[in-house]
């Protein structure tokens, strides 16, 4: 089975880039919240219930860096959440036959 990792560097309020990524990835994939896209791993945000709708069939990572960057890490993250740093992202794209970047 190919699986894919996908790359959400977009805030979902800024672009629906999650949205479509949520809407598309096949169950199993794997999906990278990175940059902006970090936003939507908050427990707060706007997109929180689509986010946790999918933790069944998706895997979700933030990146801790991303988050520390934009002064998040005192609030809270999703739970089922996993937070890797720059190594985990290497890691993870390692892993995966495939990755999808959505702009």
């Amino acid at each position: 089975m190919t699986t894919m990792l996908h790359l959400v560097n977009k805030s979902p309020g800024e672009r629906n880039s999650l949205d479509s990524c949520l809407r598309l990835a096949k169950a199993g994939s794997a999906v990278l919240l990175l940059e902006d896209g970090v936003y939507a791993a908050m427990a707060n945000a706007t997109s929180a219930e689509a986010v946790t709708a999918c933790m069944g069939k998706l895997i979700f990572y933030v990146l801790g860096p991303d988050v520390s960057a934009r002064g998040l890490d005192d609030v809270p993250l999703l739970d089922g959440i996993n937070v890797v740093d720059y190594g985990g992202f290497v890691d993870l794209v390692v892993e995966h036959d495939t990755a999808q970047s959505w702009l």
